[in-house]
């Protein structure tokens, strides 16, 4: 048995940077049991303070239809339900959908993959995507399949890590990333390797501009940002 090998059967599945559907379907479906637990605490407690803020920004009315793409175990698309809005919580993973399902009954999970939507044209008021772009294969694709089923003048919201905008702290942060993150996740997490995939995902990721010119490129309008814990996380936001 090859070291990979080994590592793979102690210390879970992880995705690789192409990205594969099946192979990042497998991976969350290892973490999905502790994901939200690791991801409170990896980190440290701000993905609370993240969620409000995506809520937010969608502005869900009562009575809109909202899609939340990559809800894992729908921890993510409570919040809209609250406010009154019909949120479909979609996910590639069958695994975060299984124990999303058996912890809010009354949400209605879908399987669904973010190039392929299954739904028609113009379904949604809103459509929202919170640290899930960035697995995707073609992030272009993606927002492009976004748009299709959004209504005319509806929006989208992309939460996603991105590059701190001080350079000191981004120095510390990127230490984080690389040393801190994989040694805690192994503490917290079902799949500890998925998150060295994690680290190195947003290490690849395009900054709080760049994502703005793909976002741009798939056809969305007024695209503006918004930095989250100093650029950590950014909010993306647009309109069709």
């Amino acid at each position: 048995m090859t070291k990979s090998q080994v590592d793979k059967e102690i210390l879970g599945t992880r995705a690789s940077l192409e990205k594969g559907r099946s192979e990042v379907a497998a991976m969350f479906d290892r973490v999905a049991e502790r994901y939200d637990l690791a991801n409170d605490v990896l980190s440290l407690g701000q993905d609370r303070a993240w969620r409000k803020l995506v809520l937010e920004a969608v502005d869900p009315q009562p009575g809109d239809r909202v899609l939340d793409l990559a809800a894992g175990t729908g921890t993510s698309s409570e919040p809209f339900a609250a406010a009154g809005a019909f949120v479909v919580p979609t996910d590639i993973s069958l695994g975060m959908l299984t124990v999303g399902k058996r912890r809010s009954p009354w949400l209605s999970f879908v399987a669904g993959d973010g190039l392929q939507l299954p739904y028609a044209d113009a379904s949604f008021d809103a459509v929202t995507i919170s640290f899930g772009l960035r697995n995707v294969s073609d992030t272009v694709a993606a927002l492009t399949e976004l748009r299709r089923v959004t209504k005319p003048g509806g929006r989208l919201v992309v939460c996603e890590f991105s590059t701190p905008t001080w350079t000191p702290f981004r120095v510390i942060y990127l230490n984080y990333l690389v040393k801190a993150l994989p040694t805690m996740a192994r503490i917290v997490s079902s799949n500890p390797v998925a998150y060295e995939y994690l680290a190195e995902s947003i290490l690849n990721w395009p900054d709080q501009p760049g994502l703005a010119a793909l976002m741009e490129e798939a056809g969305w309008q007024q695209v503006e940002w918004k930095n989250l814990s100093t650029g950590i996380v950014a909010l993306h936001r647009g309109r069709r």
